[in-house]
């Protein structure tokens, strides 16, 4: 199975997980499926300082910035994989 398949059948598995991931692992979801689907950062950090949720989600994806999108997407098939075998 090619990686962008594998990578669309891990997002979907992402949403049927036994149990709801913490904080961290969903901001790790979330930063590396930015990262597979659009590549480095490509938007302003949150004007608001109190959107602390925005900020999190900034800082996460920022922090991708430079890893190419297919090794972002084995990132996130990985991470998806070790949950569903917990």
């Amino acid at each position: 199975m090619a990686l962008q398949q594998t990578f669309e059948a891990a997002v979907a598995a992402s949403k049927t997980l036994d149990a709801k991931p913490d904080n961290d692992i969903l901001l790790q979801l979330y930063s590396l499926y930015k990262q597979a689907t659009e590549g480095d950062i490509n938007v302003e950090p949150p004007a608001n300082m109190f959107d602390f949720v925005g900020k999190a989600k900034y800082d996460a994806w920022n922090n991708l910035k430079g890893k190419t999108k297919d090794a972002a997407m084995q990132d996130y098939i990985d991470l998806v994989n070790q949950l569903k075998n917990k």
